[in-house]
């Protein structure tokens, strides 16, 4: 393949201030992950903090190619290492999509993540547009990556409101789509992943937030991912992390798990989606810890990378489900600096995570998790984000490549970390 894009020039003694500074930070061992009591939730009301902005990715934007680096004496990258079970949602839906998969390469992952807009691809009854998703397997494929697809969004025809952003009226459907694009991919797609944070407004509109509801269209949607392909794997939607649960804007993701476990989802799935945002916090911080490092969004579980797997984990082994996996299909810490004017309005948090915090962080929540037998494969969010829409977008904070294509420092450490 061509390494043009893993050879960008990297100056030396910023690379080895990097390399020392990871060297310096021990990764945790897997008892750092054990079984701890469900927290009791605090009765105070929280803001909605939500890490990202709303699902969904509007396919083919306008990507201007970015000028080769300036010439010279680069200095090349060591190899990158392997790490199985690691993966990294992608936007392939841009004008060169091998170069994203040139640099999902350069950071030895295993799988890459795509999520898909239902509505975007299903214009009508029998009018599927296949064209772009054909080619995004393909690619992955051709690159030899394991790949999870992400199906959120019903077309607007299936909607009670065709304006808003959600599951369609009719469960059946979903499972009615899910069986023609698990056909088509048969062996092809190794996972999927069924909706996204459906404990929130923003992504359930035209419907009532209920976990039964949700189970409801898994179950509409495994089956017919079932009957598409046998072999492929079958990941409950993530909860989000958020510290509300009033019940119409959002449902506590504690609170929302159970009741996906009480309405059945494991007899449905493979795995079970977790979202576990750091926020500002490290990734072995707890929200119990008498001293915290970041300085606000850090008196909630839900705020913390630990304390999410750890809560999940404990509700899986109370109702006897210890043999089902978590997923981490999105986890990251968001860090401005670099990006230029960013309005943070809401994720304020963004600014007192440094891009050397956010590489270090993102090495080790990824050694805690592949350390602990019961995390399944993981996904940072998100690779290219910043590369495709600039810095007009909260989940360019998370990018691992600046909108030039230049490379983060978590990049970097990425590539060169070990991970079990």
């Amino acid at each position: 393949m061509d390494q043009e894009p893993l050879r960008r020039p990297l100056r030396a003694f910023g690379a080895l201030l990097l390399l020392a500074a990871l060297s310096s930070c021990a990764a945790p061992t897997p008892t750092d992950l054990t079984r701890v009591p469900t927290p009791t939730l605090p009765p105070e009301q929280y803001r909605l903090y939500l890490p990202v902005a709303a699902s969904g990715v509007t396919p083919t934007p306008t990507v201007t190619p970015q000028p080769p680096p300036p010439a010279g004496t680069p200095t090349p990258l060591p190899p990158a290492v392997f790490k199985p079970g690691t993966g990294v949602q992608v936007n392939l839906f841009t004008d060169d999509d091998p170069r994203v998969l040139r640099w999902a390469q350069g950071l030895g992952v295993e799988w890459v993540k795509q999520q898909i807009d239902w509505n975007v691809l299903e214009h009508g009854p029998g009018n599927i547009e296949w064209e772009q998703l054909d080619r995004v397997v393909d690619l992955c494929n051709a690159f030899n990556f394991r790949l999870l697809i992400g199906v959120v969004n019903a077309p607007g025809y299936l909607r009670p409101d065709p304006n808003g952003f959600g599951p369609p009226a009719d469960y059946a459907e979903f499972g009615r789509f899910m069986q023609q694009l698990a056909e088509r991919y048969r062996g092809r797609v190794d996972a999927y992943e069924l909706w996204n944070e459906s404990n929130l407004q923003r992504e359930w509109q035209g419907d009532v937030l209920d976990p039964a509801r949700f189970v409801a269209l898994v179950a509409a949607g495994s089956q017919g991912v079932r009957a598409g392909d046998p072999e492929a794997l079958v990941i409950s939607g993530a909860p989000a992390v958020t510290g509300i649960n009033d019940g119409v804007t959002a449902i506590d993701d504690r609170v929302y798990l159970r009741g996906m476990l009480e309405a059945g989802v494991a007899q449905w799935v493979d795995g079970i989606g977790v979202h576990p945002y750091g926020f500002a916090n490290p990734p072995e911080a707890s929200w119990r810890d008498p001293e915290q490092v970041a300085p606000s969004h850090n008196s909630h579980p839900s705020f913390f990378f630990r304390d999410t797997l750890e809560d999940y984990r404990a509700l899986l082994l109370e109702y006897g489900l210890g043999d089902l996996p978590l997923w981490v299909t999105e986890f990251g810490w968001p860090s401005v600096e670099g990006l230029g004017e960013m309005d943070t309005t809401g994720w304020e948090y963004a600014r007192d995570v440094s891009e050397q915090q956010q590489a270090e962080y993102i090495v080790r929540a990824f050694q805690m998790g592949r350390g602990t037998d019961w995390v399944g494969p993981m996904f940072l969010w998100n690779l290219n984000m910043a590369w495709v829409w600039g810095n007009t977008r909260p989940d360019s904070a998370y990018s691992l490549v600046r909108p030039d294509g230049s490379f983060r420092p978590a990049y970097i450490a990425l590539r060169l970390a070990g991970v079990p």
